[in-house]
């Protein structure tokens, strides 16, 4: 009987050291360090960032800083920005001048933060007034212009002097 107490002995003593044995390894998922999770972006953060990357963006537009232009757009971007930007139709064209930019929405959308504005640009003596969509999204740790479309929508109940809303929205 002695061995039966022995082998007892020892599968109550390894039951007890097994938890502290686990912990020690970090296989139960203990308190110590926490668990490695996705950062979540809070939607007010993401709103705000969203927010100051398209507000560069439009002062670089006004003032035709090119560099300060690209330097708000997603890598992906930069090479079909250094082909267009400052060509005839580009947003930074010498014949075109921004005398008011100013976003009207932000929200979430299917590929990130959508900012909705209004951009005024005239050209010679004539005057138009545009929304644009520029779509914002995180790029590893720093946020950036992902896209950017004509058309957008006012934000419900208000249309920004001189836009009409598109057919779309």
């Amino acid at each position: 009987m002695r061995p039966t107490h022995r082998r007892l002995a020892a599968t109550a003593a390894g039951l007890v050291l097994l938890p502290v044995a686990l912990v020690g390894c970090g296989l139960t998922g203990g308190d110590d360090e926490p668990a490695a999770k996705p950062e979540r972006v809070p939607a007010e953060e993401a709103a705000s960032r969203s927010r100051e990357r398209v507000q560069a963006y439009l002062d670089a537009m006004t003032a035709k800083d090119v560099a300060a232009g690209r330097s708000q757009l997603c890598a992906l971007l930069h090479e079909g920005f250094d082909l267009g930007a400052t060509g005839p139709n580009g947003d930074f064209a010498d014949h075109f001048e921004v005398p008011t930019a100013a976003i009207t929405d932000v929200r979430s959308g299917p590929r990130g933060q959508e900012v909705s504005v209004s951009v005024s640009v005239t050209a010679g003596k004539r005057k138009t007034t545009r929304p644009l969509v520029f779509t914002v999204t995180r790029d590893g740790g720093d946020w950036c212009i992902a896209g950017e479309a004509p058309g957008g929508a006012a934000p419900a109940g208000r249309t920004p002097a001189g836009v009409v809303p598109s057919p779309a929205s």
